[in-house]
């Protein structure tokens, strides 16, 4: 958490925006992975150290003692499936102006104007009594969402084709 503030204080924001988007598709891409390996578990099927799908009979579920098993997939269970659908990044900095003279030997003066930023951190509030409760805040809503429909026709497919017990 640590290296995540001291990142978050020392990345310009187009960075931390576009850091932001890149985490979130790729947390999006490893739960879609995670969906689908649940998916093949549910159907009966694990990949092998070689990652190869082959047949897993533990993963069947038998109704009857001494009957053949039934995937998951085809009692009715699906895999659920989750998306990002709303991220918030609150930052919160603090804005100083300073003003500096320069005086030459040849008694002409430059006036030059500049302005700083600080992060918010537990040693700026204390020297400036700023409150740094709450200075910076990213929040993600995460929900589950329907399988796709093309998965959905996939797995009718195979259930249609997959030989029933009798």
């Amino acid at each position: 958490m640590a290296n995540i503030t001291r990142e978050l204080m020392n990345a310009p924001l187009p960075e931390m925006v576009k850091n932001l988007g890149t985490g979130i598709a790729e947390a999006q891409y490893a739960l879609d992975k995670v969906s689908i390996k649940i998916a093949q578990m549910m159907s009966g099927f694990k990949e092998d150290k070689n990652g190869v799908l082959v047949q897993d009979p533990d993963s069947l579920i038998k109704l009857k003692e001494g009957e053949p098993g039934y995937s998951l997939l085809a009692l009715g269970f699906t895999p659920t499936f989750y998306q990002y659908v709303d991220t918030l990044m609150e930052i919160k900095t603090s804005f100083s102006m300073t003003q500096s003279r320069e005086i030459g030997v040849s008694a002409s003066v430059g006036v030059k104007a500049f302005m700083v930023t600080a992060s918010v951190s537990a040693s700026y509030s204390q020297k400036y009594q700023y409150s740094a409760e709450g200075s910076s805040l990213i929040r993600t809503k995460l929900v589950t969402v329907p399988s796709p429909p093309i998965f959905e026709e996939r797995l009718k497919e195979l259930l249609r084709n997959e030989p029933q017990p009798s």
